[in-house]
């Protein structure tokens, strides 16, 4: 993996520094050197100024955009207004995904809230398809509905948009993706950040968040200014979830969206919301990260609409009783254990066929093809081989003589333009620079394999196939402390846009052999400089003990009677081994899906390796404090393959 260093404009970082020293945000965080490490930090992540960085650190409510300013959300509240004036029912029509599902929770629940009545359809994956249908409109037409929104599509939905006006319903389209070349659907109105002429000042808003958007116009126009803090922050909770699972940037107003919904999710009192915490084992402590939502909450919502319905998840947070919040929680939790399995079946599957077909490796785009696996599934899949092999990669699943695959991508290769290349062999497809999904015939596979591979080949060199690794600088593990991890807390939430920070050191140590945990993670216990000699050791530890926390970066948490006596222990002999005891101090390092490479490396204790790392604390009760993830690690020029004097060449 190549470790590529972030840089950053020194001037404008010492102008950011003494600008941060006076900010409101360091107010009890342990000295003003904190705005010494953020400094560098922001100005790599483009916050330039002052107030830019007041407004990154410290987000509330006060940055969330006027919603009038968005295009076209005027004239969508004026006719949901009208609706609920009249007692129309009104029909949602949403996506099956995340931000799908939670667009239809946050807009239901608010035009309910102002009184008015409303009812939803989620399409099923499988048998209806993304985006809008006409059939769909015709019959909710049938039943007297006079006004459709959607959430999260619609935006290329001119078919559908022609069925609905000839019908004489009111359609109101509000979604996030990119209009195509024909502009938007003939609509009543069209919310979308993106379109033309919008001047609306996030633009990567995601759908969830349009739709909040459009909430939060109609209860500033029916619902009192005292109940308007509240309610904003009790949806917040919802497009928290649907903003960080569509990995949209994690900047301006969704920085808002993501840092105050996730401080509320702690004090969720939805039953729903509550049982889905639960099931994804969410501590109710402390406010989940973006992390624990991504891979824990997320995955249980889109399993519904991945391996069954979808209207499952809209049932979960509008049900008021918390036995059936659990049972609906729990089917969502085996759903998503269901989805795992599946995965793990096809990803088996594609290293059979990478074991058997040698040239499969050395593709430019890998197009991986299968009957009958789920569709549901197959983008998971693609994103599992991307991540192996670090190539672009399309998986299809074969259904007689119809396929439908999903692809994704690596940094250098823009996917959709690829597709787009060779696009008279689908029958419809869609996308962007790292993702797409698409329908064709079964038949065209092999010459979307070989022609997508011919396209590649002329804009790939074997040097974008090696994984990369932004780095935000060099960290020796000495300056790893609980001031440090305090100082980072400030740029959390972490996600596309706003990464978590990644440092790098040199030359640090093992000091034991590497743990294997359920036979694919590896955790390993470092320091920086020479071991210690074992006269040493006890003295060493007891040091230690004063500054490193076992529960938390503060070290209060130990002991006052343990303190004193460590203090007592360290003599004048050794005053100068408590000057230094910081770079003695060990760390755990926990390496994720890292075990194949440390037994193929062969690590053993004492050996000396460069890692690239971010920092995190285990709140552990028993065992925890500062502990490092290991995002890769390298063995030093002069040693071997796996990380020892490398043997003579034969003569």
């Amino acid at each position: 993996m190549q470790w590529i260093p972030r840089t950053a404009d020194q001037p404008v970082v010492d102008s950011l520094i003494s600008e941060l020293r006076s900010h409101t945000a360091f107010r009890g965080t342990p000295s003003a050197s904190s705005a010494s490490i953020l400094a560098p930090l922001l100005v790599r992540r483009g916050i330039l100024d002052s107030e830019s960085a007041q407004r990154f650190l410290a987000p509330s409510l006060s940055h969330l955009h006027a919603p009038e300013l968005m295009m076209g959300l005027s004239v969508a509240v004026d006719r949901i207004d009208a609706a609920i004036e009249r007692k129309e029912p009104i029909l949602i029509y949403g996506d099956y995904d995340v931000d799908g599902t939670m667009a239809v929770i946050i807009l239901k629940t608010a035009i309910e809230l102002c009184g008015g009545t409303c009812d939803f359809h989620v399409p099923h994956r499988i048998r209806e398809g993304y985006d809008m249908r006409g059939d769909v409109i015709e019959r909710a037409a049938a039943a007297g509905i006079r006004l459709i929104i959607s959430v999260d599509m619609g935006i290329r939905a001119f078919a559908p948009a022609e069925t609905a006006h000839n019908l004489g319903v009111d359609l109101i389209v509000t979604d996030h993706h990119l209009p195509g070349v024909n502009g938007v659907p003939r609509a009543l109105a069209v919310v979308n950040p993106n379109q033309k002429g919008c001047d609306y000042p996030c633009k990567h808003i995601c759908g969830a968040g349009v739709a909040f958007k459009v909430a939060q116009g109609l209860m500033q126009r029916r619902l009192d200014a005292k109940d308007h803090t509240k309610l904003l922050l009790s949806f917040m909770k919802v497009v928290a979830i649907a903003t960080i699972a569509d990995a949209v940037p994690l900047t301006s107003e969704n920085r808002v969206f993501a840092s105050l919904g996730l401080d509320a999710l702690r004090r969720a009192v939805n039953p729903g919301l509550r049982a889905l915490l639960e099931a994804a084992q969410i501590s109710a402590n402390r406010p989940p990260t973006s992390g624990e939502v991504g891979f824990r909450i997320a995955p249980r919502i889109n399993a519904a609409g991945r391996m069954d319905v979808a209207r499952d998840v809209i049932d979960l947070f509008t049900v008021k009783d918390q036995v059936r919040a659990r049972e609906i929680a729990a089917k969502l939790d085996k759903l998503n254990t269901d989805r795992q399995e599946e995965e793990k079946r096809i990803l088996r599957a594609v290293e059979e066929r990478f074991a058997s077909d040698p040239a499969l490796s050395e593709s430019y785009c890998i197009v991986m093809d299968g009957d009958g696996w789920h569709r549901g599934v197959i983008g998971i899949t693609a994103t599992r081989i991307v991540e192996r092999y670090n190539r672009p990669t399309l998986v299809i699943t074969r259904d007689g003589d119809e396929a439908h695959g999903s692809g994704r991508s690596i940094r250098a290769f823009h996917l959709l333009e690829a597709v787009e290349s060779c696009g008279s062999l689908f029958s419809r497809y869609g996308g962007h620079s790292h993702a797409c999904g698409f329908a064709m015939p079964a038949a065209n596979i092999p010459e979307l394999r070989t022609r997508l591979d011919q396209f590649a080949r002329t804009k790939l060199t074997l040097a974008d196939f090696e994984p990369v690794l932004d780095v935000d600088g060099e960290l020796p593990l000495s300056d790893v402390t609980p001031e440090l991890f305090q100082a980072l807390a400030l740029l959390e939430p972490y996600g596309m846009g706003n990464p978590e920070p990644v440092f790098s050191t040199r030359g640090v140590q093992l000091v034991a052999p590497p743990r294997i945990l359920k036979d694919k993670h590896a955790k390993l216990k470092l320091r920086a400089g020479e071991i210690a000699v074992a006269s040493d050791e006890e003295e060493l530890s007891a040091a230690a003990i004063m500054a490193t926390p076992r529960c938390h970066p503060d070290r209060a948490a130990i002991r006052r009677s343990e303190r004193e006596g460590v203090a007592a222990s360290v003599t004048t002999e050794n005053r100068e081994l408590r000057t230094d005891f910081r770079s003695r101090i060990t760390f755990d390092a926990l390496g994720w899906h890292m075990a194949e490479r440390v037994l193929k490396d062969q690590l053993l204790a004492g050996d000396s390796i460069d890692i690239a790392f971010t920092i995190g604390n285990n709140d552990h009760p028993e065992y925890g404090g500062l502990e490092l993830t290991l995002r890769d690690f390298k063995t030093p020029p002069t040693k071997g393959g796996n990380g020892h004097p490398a043997a003579p060449s034969p003569r």
